[in-house]
């Protein structure tokens, strides 16, 4: 028997795993109304760093698979182990708190996570926890899910295409399924999802990137709805206008223009919807002026002419229904690409408040074709935007191009493409960049809380 004898193995170790983080981005979830009801959290794992053997007595011949207990038997944690409590570590933390706008959210379960007690200390009515399919079910998995699911844990099954072994073995614990119908084989989904309903299990679709994958899910039953179909063109049929629309384009142009006050006075007093919501942000405890604010053009004068062109901007993706607007999937999307883009040019080199706004621009105009339909390219002419950032929507060319490039990995949670753009972007790294994206999820999502976010409609 080798052994190696070294002492205090535990302290060092702590230490050291503090500083692995682990990163993380959203992905909506919509329920049948077409409102936000959840968010998934896809999970970047921390790298464990290349280490010396540790200064421990080690039985070099016992099994080097420890057991779900080998913690608690006083033995140093597996790499796995380590790993898992990064995640769990992270999922704590108070800027993923904040993304969530107080949305639950999904997030992909791994064995030492769930063995891990400091999964506890995640809220049960805030967590919902998704199992792989290629999870191993046995006895000791079998009594701690058991024990979960007794303290008011929910499971989701994940990756569903068709009941296995794993599937029955999980199914009577399970609260949701989710099933990717473009990989599911048709012939079974009628079927299987009338089971399922007929059991009282919530459906879950994913992979839905297009209106007519929403539309056969939405035709099965299914209850929640996972993918960026709503961003897509060919929705813009099925949204309903808040405002008009044109209203809103032509403010837009006036306010591009450098208008007076009286210019926009008399361009507002056309749109009663909008002057409503100009007195309530006027209003709002961040732009508070000592008094309340009774006049339109004291409206206008507290709220300033930058803060009313973004407030347009973003109010043109808001849906008609009286909805707070952090429900609101599409207008919530472009929000936080918007404050991303603003974010991470900040942190180039030689960027400064004109990159910003066209940062900004760019990220918010992105997928305007969703709500005017019709090429994207003809409605950024009708926008008038200036030539780089309609270069960055429509080549993805220069700067702006690449971050437009860099939110849409993260918002798909591609983080080997992240990586490989992040390299085109030092100093950002991939890390940075993801706390960028959960912070402009928060600014997004004080909708009604905050004139340091957006305003709450309601028509």
């Amino acid at each position: 028997m080798s052994t190696i004898a070294v002492e205090n193995p535990g302290h060092a170790r702590a230490t050291d795993d503090e500083q692995l983080n682990a990163s993380f981005a959203r992905q909506p979830i919509l329920n049948r109304d077409g409102m936000l009801c959840g968010y998934e959290l896809k999970i970047r794992a921390p790298e464990l760093p290349a280490e010396p053997l540790p200064d421990l007595d080690v039985d070099l011949d016992a099994d080097s698979n420890a057991d779900d207990a080998s913690a608690k038997a006083g033995r140093a944690p597996t790499p796995a182990q380590r790993v898992a409590r990064a995640i769990i570590r992270g999922l704590t933390q108070s800027n993923v708190r904040g993304a969530l706008t107080g949305h639950p959210a999904y997030i992909d379960m791994s064995r030492d996570m769930l063995f891990d007690d400091a999964i506890e200390r995640l809220p049960a009515e805030r967590f919902l926890f998704e199992l792989p399919p290629n999870l191993e079910v046995d006895e000791v998995l079998n009594a701690r899910i058991v024990l979960l699911h007794g303290r008011r844990y929910r499971f989701v099954l994940d990756e569903v295409t068709q009941p296995n072994e794993t599937f029955a073995k999980l199914l009577p614990y399970a609260e949701a399924i989710k099933i990717d119908i473009t990989r599911a084989p048709a012939a079974l989904l009628p079927k299987l999802t009338s089971v399922l309903k007929s059991a009282g299990k919530l459906l879950i679709a994913s992979g839905l990137d297009a209106q007519a994958d929403f539309e056969t899910a939405q035709g099965l039953g299914f209850d929640r709805f996972q993918g960026y179909f709503f961003a897509r063109p060919q929705t813009a049929l099925t949204r309903r206008v808040s405002a008009p629309r044109h209203a809103l384009l032509n403010l837009l142009q006036l306010l591009a223009g450098d208008p007076t006050v009286a210019q926009l006075e008399a361009e507002l007093k056309l749109n009663p919807v909008l002057v409503m919501h100009l007195m309530k942000l006027a209003n709002s405890s961040g732009l508070a002026v000592g008094h309340k604010v009774t006049t339109l053009r004291e409206a206008i004068n507290a709220t300033g002419t930058d803060r009313i062109a973004r407030w347009t901007q973003l109010l043109l993706y808001a849906d008609g229904r009286k909805v707070a607007l952090e429900d609101d999937p599409l207008l919530q999307l472009a929000a936080t690409r918007a404050r991303f883009m603003e974010l991470a040019i900040e942190r180039l080199p030689e960027a400064g408040r004109d990159e910003a706004d066209a940062a900004f621009l760019t990220g918010v105009f992105s997928f305007v074709d969703a709500v005017f339909g019709g090429s994207l390219e003809s409605t950024l002419n009708v926008l008038t935007l200036s030539r780089p950032i309609q270069a960055a929507i429509l080549q993805r060319e220069g700067a702006l191009g690449l971050l437009l490039d860099t939110v849409e990995a993260l918002e798909s949670g591609s983080w080997d493409e992240l990586a490989a753009l992040c390299a085109q972007l030092a100093p950002l790294t991939v890390e940075e960049v993801a706390q960028m994206g959960l912070a402009a999820g928060a600014w997004a999502g004080v909708a009604d809380r905050s004139a340091e976010g957006l305003e709450r409609i309601e028509d």
